[in-house]
């Protein structure tokens, strides 16, 4: 006698013939393939991922340029005075 909620091998045949009717037996090992195929590329991509370490992550580094930056004095153009530094003007 059978608990009811437990299934035993002989529904598991049943349910299995229902199926194998419905889908046919081509469909049925073209789907079992298909998981095959998907079961491995997850292994792969696991064992892929497990392989390649961590590049470290090294920080910027500054350059130098070739030469010094140089810097232009400001001339004045002729015919006009030197800019004078600005004053603290009050008015009274």
């Amino acid at each position: 006698m059978c608990a009811m909620g437990s299934l035993s091998i002989w529904h598991w045949v049943v349910v299995a013939v229902i199926v194998m009717l419905l889908f046919g037996r081509g469909k049925v090992s073209e789907l079992m393939g298909d998981v095959a195929k998907g079961i491995k590329a997850f292994k792969k991509g696991m064992a892929e991922d497990d392989e390649t370490p961590p590049k470290p992550q090294q920080p910027p580094v500054a350059t130098m340029p070739s030469e010094p930056v140089r810097t232009i004095p400001h001339q004045a153009e002729p015919g006009h005075a030197p800019a004078q530094p600005a004053t603290d003007r009050r008015v009274s």
